[in-house]
């Protein structure tokens, strides 16, 4: 039976709203608000990260504080149902229930997802939709869109849909995918929290809860529309074939994603060298791998390539890295003299290692003076290796400066060639002259 726009009850609200009862509701309600600032303002504490779901920055940003008032709210009109008739409570408790709705959809998604900038468009959007349903609610329209939802309808197989069995099922499919969503990222949370050997394990199990909760909360959100979970087995085949034809690059990176977090053959933080860029692994997705140069510049790296492709790994075995530089001196300088000189000026380096320590190698006799090698260690190549070899280099020029050893220029020996015709003149001539000389 179709319901009827009831004015008489919207203006009952609003003569209840001017009543003398309803000052004593708000002041219970503003109680209510302060005490559930109260103890989230307890719980929370001094230091509370910034992304914090439960909390926020500000205390009344979080979902604790919504949901607490609406708790408070609820025990509250319950507690003075014999006393007042509900007017204010039956105004906040929509509201405080929209709040909760959007403070927990706007922080899991923020949190979930901090770059993307779709998500700005969602969280306005569930805020207004939210508002608009409790201006909905108290006006009484709310029900009779319902009603109405419930005359349009359709058959899909054996099953019997309405408009309002979709959009019930769209809101219920929401709130459990944000549920999989923030357990999800509550995980991730908890298994990356430090640093260590086992970052890249507990990377790969983080992906694979992600992906395991996003499973559970898609079948129940299709459940929840009306979507019958035995017609997923054509669908299952239908991927099946797709994944064999179209999607065999994606799913490639995805099954390399895992194959690489398990092995533990690229770790986060290792200094590796893929296809020419040379960078610090950042992150690894089920996807692709971020790679971080020391310029800044970042590189996506599918997955797939890091197992097929020969990567160059800095620090797989030991962080330590061999740097070498060169210098050349003139010919005539005690050069085993100069090796020690040069080996104690590079040990004085900050990043240069003592063990192993450095060492100066007579490379070659050059044309224009004598070749020296310069080798040393470093143990954090994730600092940079240019800055440390200019280090080394300007220890070495101001010894050389210091001991007045000489960094010889390039030299070169040019011969003139004269022509015959050239010498016959000249010889003439000079007999020319040794005839004047006699007369």
């Amino acid at each position: 039976m179709a319901r009827t726009l009831n004015v008489d009850e919207f203006l009952d609200l609003l003569r209840s709203l001017l009543q003398i009862s309803a000052l004593t509701e708000a002041g219970v309600l503003v109680g209510c608000l302060l005490l559930a600032w109260a103890i989230v303002r307890l719980l929370r504490g001094a230091a509370v990260p910034p992304a914090s779901i439960w909390f926020g920055k500000r205390i009344v940003d979080g979902v604790m504080f919504p949901v607490l008032a609406l708790a408070l709210a609820f025990g509250a009109k319950l507690a003075l149902a014999g006393v007042v008739k509900a007017a204010v409570f039956k105004l906040a408790l929509p509201m405080l229930l929209s709040l909760v709705v959007i403070r927990l959809s706007v922080r899991v998604l923020s949190a979930t997802f901090p770059t993307t900038p779709w998500v700005r468009v969602v969280e306005r959007s569930i805020s207004w939709l939210a508002w608009l349903a409790v201006v909905l609610w108290v006006t009484g329209v709310l029900p009779l869109l319902l009603d109405a939802m419930d005359d349009v309808h359709w058959k899909v197989g054996a099953a019997h849909l309405t408009l309002r069995d979709m959009l019930e099922g769209t809101l219920s499919a929401g709130v459990v995918m944000v549920l999989a969503l923030w357990a999800s990222a509550a995980i991730e949370k908890r298994l990356l929290h430090g640093t260590g050997n086992t970052l890249s394990m507990r990377k790969m199990v983080a992906n694979i809860v992600r992906a395991l909760l996003l499973f559970i909360g898609l079948l129940v959100a299709l459940s929840a529309v009306g979507i019958d979970l035995t017609t997923l087995s054509v669908l299952g085949g239908a991927i099946g074939v797709g994944l064999g034809f179209g999607l065999q690059k994606i799913a490639a990176n995805y099954i390399s994603g895992f194959v690489v977090l398990a092995e533990r053959s690229l770790r986060i933080g290792d200094i590796v060298k893929v296809d020419g860029f040379e960078g610090r692994i950042s992150d690894i997705r089920t996807r692709y791998t971020v790679i971080r140069a020391l310029s800044g510049r970042e590189s996506i790296v599918p997955n797939e390539m890091l197992i097929t492709q020969r990567v160059e790994n800095v620090s797989l075995a030991d962080t330590r890295l061999s740097v070498n530089s060169a210098v050349q001196v003139a010919y005539g300088t005690d050069v085993r003299a100069l090796q020690l000189k040069l080996q104690a000026a590079i040990a004085r380096v900050p990043r240069v290692l003592a063990d192993p320590g450095p060492a100066v190698q007579l490379a070659e006799f050059a044309a224009d003076g004598i070749n020296l090698n310069l080798l040393f260690w470093v143990d954090d190549p994730e600092n940079g290796q240019g800055n440390v070899r200019s280090e080394v280099n300007l220890a070495v020029l101001d010894l050389l400066t210091a001991e007045g050893i000489e960094i010889p220029f390039p030299q070169r020996v040019m011969h003139e060639r004269v022509a015959a015709a050239d010498k016959n003149n000249s010889r003439t001539a000079e007999s020319q002259r040794t005839q004047r000389d006699a007369e």
